[in-house]
């Protein structure tokens, strides 16, 4: 189970981490912590030597009810960080969290080298042709709506069959493109309730049958701080926890806010 990245071949079998470096300034944990370029520097240097395999950068916010940031600016605040990580970093596989063709366009001819689309493909549908143009790995994640109405839209019959629809129809018309490596995300905190993020967790090992690689991405969300009766700043354990329970139901990629906790779940679990 590989993915091409820049002509690196990454092996998925063995479960790997996504860092995430948010440049928004509305993030629901980081927003605005990495504005400068030292702070960025120096949080991507800590999560590549923890043992990050990838980066993922996010230039639009898309937590529920975030505002709309316009296509120009949101490349405008891309470029920049990914040519400074590459300068000081140059190995560094950058992922790119958008749902914008044009920004994918634009942030892979920069060096980036996988795009991770919330929508899979339904806000642009421009999208799947340009990541079939650009050959690059395709994260492609569930969701109803849009970051502003997604809250609204947490009505379904049976979540994880719906689920399994979706993304078979969706992997069905990325491969009609040409889309050779797909990633999917089941989307924690999209458009599902706290009950039905659970379920899905509960669930997970079903996706499997899709037979692609699972990103799973809970990072300090809602759906632990809430139960819990904590705040995000606080939920760095229940995060372990529920990404040692993803591992063990097959999770592949892990996209975390902090790294070396994660990369210590892979190494665990791989014991079992």
């Amino acid at each position: 189970m590989t993915i091409n990245c820049l002509g690196n071949l990454v092996d998925l079998s063995s479960p790997k981490v996504m860092g995430i470096l948010n440049v928004t300034p509305n993030s629901f944990y980081d927003g605005g912590k990495y504005s400068d370029e030292n702070s960025i520097l120096l949080q991507v240097e800590k999560m590549l030597l923890e043992g990050a395999t990838f980066i993922d950068i996010g230039a639009y916010s898309s937590k529920p009810n975030a505002e709309f940031v316009s296509e120009e600016q949101e490349i405008n605040r891309l470029l920049p960080i990914i040519e400074l990580v590459l300068k000081n970093f140059p190995e560094t596989l950058i992922s790119i969290d958008t749902f914008r063709a044009n920004v994918a366009k634009s942030a892979i001819n920069s060096g980036a080298c996988i795009i991770n689309d919330i929508s899979a493909g339904s806000l642009d549908k421009k999208m799947m042709q340009t990541v079939a143009d650009l050959q690059v790995p395709y994260i492609m994640m569930h969701m109803k709506g849009n970051p502003q109405t997604m809250q609204t839209l947490t009505q379904y019959e049976n979540i994880v069959k719906e689920m399994l629809f979706y993304f078979s129809e969706k992997v069905a018309k990325a491969r009609s493109f040409g889309i050779n490596d797909i990633i999917i995300d089941p989307g924690f905190g999209f458009a599902k309730t706290l009950e039905q993020n659970f379920e899905v967790m509960s669930n997970l090992e079903l996706f499997q049958m899709l037979e692609l690689p699972i990103l799973v991405g809970v990072s300090r969300k809602s759906m632990i701080y809430k139960t819990l009766e904590t705040k995000a700043e606080l939920a760095l354990n229940g995060t372990s926890v529920l990404n040692t329970i993803a591992l063990q139901k097959g999770a592949n990629i892990l996209r975390v806010h902090d790294v070396k906790e994660a990369v210590e779940c892979i190494k665990l679990v791989s014991q079992l």
